[in-house]
């Protein structure tokens, strides 16, 4: 799967091998249009679930560089089926600019047969309904780099040309041992498979938690694309991963540093007022009937302890480096009340 995907059925969560597949439709939209899709406002819609971590990177990103009026937002249901995700939210169970049910059907109108299943986050071309792009891993990047035009004032460098090669190196230990080893460990099959992943999981956060002892941003003094990509892992840990994916070692408020770290994020305009932890508590246990048959949701965590002080402005640090906070997060984009802590 690429992002999150109903490729094969929900029900067979927990009981295939787990394999992320690449993104199939890798298309880029940029400022030259080399891949026949430039970059222009009002063009595109992007299509999220705020359950899914790969495509809360997009929302973060999205909200960081003022973005909301370039590219419109679809929010799908966190409760997909087996025909993709779907957009009962809306009036009418339809997304109201593209006007289909299901986001399947903006990959139908790219192309049949395609492999893969249907994931998010997706962005779709508005004037032919088509399906432009569903790869998780360049969207944000793209975003920071070939939207510059059309950054708000004072939008951050989330992907800054002199610090690239580090942010890389620190993004893809991430991804292989956080972002996806939850998921190896969560749809495992067997035990040693679960526990190769597992422990996956925990020696890469044991190896982040000096880093960010030192330091308030996992690469310079700035928030980038690293801290996104590890803060829509982290900000589901203890409510999904420790118990719905049984990564259950510590929990993240177990770790004085990383709790300290993923608050100071959660805190941090553009981030937090992203976060629905209904939908992502829904999403997980209801929709993966694989390893969770009952789809019982858990009452807990907790969620007081988000808005606690973290006292990581001690250590220095410009969150949006040059730039300024991105203005309040607009009415229709609200996360509801019983999302919130």
């Amino acid at each position: 799967m690429s992002g999150d995907s109903a490729q094969f059925g929900n029900s067979a969560y927990g009981r295939k091998a787990f394999k992320r597949s690449r993104s199939h439709f890798a298309d880029r939209i940029t400022a030259d249009g080399r891949d026949g899709w430039p970059v222009e406002a009002g063009r595109y819609r992007l299509v999220v679930s705020r359950a899914c971590p790969w495509a809360s990177r997009a929302l973060v990103s999205r909200r960081l560089l003022g973005l909301e009026d370039a590219l419109s937002l679809a929010i799908a249901d966190p409760i997909q089926d087996d025909r993709s995700w779907r957009f009962t939210l809306d009036p009418d169970g339809r997304d109201p600019v593209l006007g289909i049910r299901f986001l399947s059907e903006a990959y139908d109108r790219r192309e049949t047969g395609y492999p893969g299943g249907v994931s998010v986050p997706a962005i779709v071309d508005v004037p032919s309904g088509k399906l432009v792009t569903n790869d998780f891993q360049q969207i944000t990047l793209d975003l920071a780099t070939e939207w510059t035009a059309l950054h708000r004032p004072g939008a951050p460098d989330l992907y800054p040309r002199a610090r690239r090669d580090e942010i890389d190196e620190v993004m893809a230990g991430v991804y292989e041992d956080v972002n996806n080893g939850v998921y190896r460990a969560g749809f495992a099959t067997g035990q040693e498979e679960y526990e190769a992943a597992c422990s996956g999981v925990f020696r890469r956060l044991e190896q982040l938690t000096p880093r960010l002892e030192r330091q308030r941003y996992l690469v310079g003094d700035t928030i980038t694309e690293a801290d996104i990509r590890l803060f829509t892992t982290l900000v589901r840990f203890d409510a999904v991963y420790h118990g719905h994916f049984k990564c259950n070692r510590w929990k993240l408020t177990e770790n004085p540093v990383l709790w300290a770290y993923v608050r100071d994020l959660f805190q941090t305009p553009g981030f937090g007022d992203t976060v629905d932890f209904d939908h992502i508590k829904r999403h997980y246990y209801q929709v993966h009937t694989g390893i969770n048959p009952t789809a019982v949701v858990p009452l807990g965590p907790d969620l007081s302890g988000w808005l606690t002080p973290h006292h990581r402005e001690e250590l220095g640090g410009r969150p949006f480096g040059e730039g300024t906070p991105p203005k309040p997060v607009r009415a229709e984009e609200e996360v509801p009340a019983r999302g919130r802590p």
